[in-house]
């Protein structure tokens, strides 16, 4: 069976304010999705949460979204799994699934949601409860534990709870664990394995651009509370496509556009999972284009700042602009830059001033090699260093240190 895993569309999402939509990228990104499946022959879509950026999306949104549904699933040949993620709105995501059904398309808003048995297109489903169906497509069966986002809320009126003093003392991770293991039983042998999920697991890399779900750490899940025996593992939630920690099986595919700054240094992509019955899944990640890229323009002078919106005002990209002044930008040169480019988002003075020239010398000479790279990397990125970066760049400066 060949699966294309995506997740965090985020339909109606604006960058920025309320000003900066982003629905012609999305527009592109889903006309490029489908030419993907089509060329991959995919068996199956799972998209795996955060469909729409908030549980009031756009109609034009929404409209997209149903659209772009109806020709995935290729009249009902194509089967397609959804769930929703943390930004959904359960009950309206699944409202269209009377219409959906004879299509392939099996929504689940929330853990207690199931499938009803039967005919959903080319695919049979065969068995259902609540978070799990298996399903016969082209002479193969697979079973899916399908998890949507799971709030404490909806968790606690999943799990039931027979001794109150143990099990309501169980951690959100340990809960899950729980569901996953308790739904594994309906792994088989002669079944693909498979689960979907919208939820933050523990070692997954974060960008700017997500809704913290984890609060503090008590939201997330431990690695060893994923199901252990299922074959591939499509999360959503974070927007960096990634494979979880050291698992061989857990991947979130990523958002498919750069939703903030902090997303402009790694590519987008989803992933083509090719797996059969009892053997171990092949992942290939399929990269996608940018359709309007992030741009942090850093510039020395006012007229500097100018001269660059000028030559790029054909180049179809979102600017964050930083310039270096002595004192705070004229309404005139703001309005200027604005005409030359017309997707600036936000224009940063750096104020300087010879006292404060002299006072980040005697700054530096009182910092760590650690502490200048970091405030380095910032300045030229535009957002913090990771920590697994910092280590290996301190790492490299320590082995030079050594030979000398």
């Amino acid at each position: 069976m060949r699966i294309i895993h995506t997740s965090d569309w985020h339909l109606g999402k604006y960058l920025d304010g309320i000003k900066n939509s982003r629905l012609e990228e999305q527009k592109m990104f889903l006309e490029e999705f489908i030419d993907i499946v089509e060329k991959e022959k995919a068996d199956m879509i799972i998209i795996a949460g955060d469909i729409y950026d908030n549980g009031n999306p756009p109609a034009k949104a929404e409209r997209l979204f149903y659209d772009t549904l109806k020709k995935l699933s290729n009249d009902g040949k194509r089967p397609i799994i959804v769930i929703a993620g943390n930004h959904d709105n359960p009950e309206r995501l699944m409202a269209v699934s009377p219409l959906t059904s004879e299509y392939g398309i099996i929504i689940l808003g929330t853990p207690k949601n199931y499938v009803e048995k039967g005919e959903y297109g080319s695919c049979k489903v065969l068995d259902s409860g609540e978070s799990f169906i298996e399903i016969e497509l082209n002479g193969e069966r697979a079973v899916i534990l399908a998890l949507p986002y799971p709030s404490e809320k909806r968790l606690n009126e999943v799990f039931i709870f027979e001794d109150n003093d143990k099990e309501r003392m169980m951690s959100y991770s340990e809960k899950i664990g729980e569901i996953f293991s308790n739904l594994s039983e309906k792994y088989r042998e002669d079944t693909i394995n498979l689960a979907v999920s919208h939820i933050f697991v523990n070692g997954g890399i974060t960008s700017d651009s997500e809704r913290s779900i984890e609060l503090g750490g008590s939201l997330a899940v431990n690695v060893e509370n994923l199901p252990k025996n299922a074959q591939y593992i499509a999360l959503g939630h974070l927007h960096k496509p990634q494979r979880v920690g050291n698992t061989k099986n857990a991947y979130y595919s990523g958002s498919p556009i750069q939703y903030s700054k902090s997303e402009i240094n790694y590519s987008k992509s989803v992933y083509k999972v090719e797996v059969t019955a009892g053997e171990e899944a092949k992942v290939e990640k399929i990269l996608l284009r940018n359709y309007k890229p992030i741009e942090i323009w850093k510039c020395e002078s006012v007229s500097e700042a100018i001269e660059k919106c000028k030559e790029n005002s054909n180049r179809d990209v979102w600017v964050y602009l930083k310039i270096k002044t002595e004192e705070y930008i004229n309404q005139e040169y703001i309005k200027l830059m604005n005409e030359y480019k017309k997707d600036i988002i936000e224009i940063i003075p750096d104020i300087t001033s010879k006292e404060e020239e002299i006072e980040e010398i005697e700054d530096i000479r009182e910092k760590s090699m650690g502490e200048l790279f970091k405030e380095f990397y910032s300045n030229q990125r535009g957002y913090n260093i990771s920590e697994e970066l910092l280590e290996l760049f301190l790492s490299i400066v320590n082995e030079e240190e050594e030979e000398e």
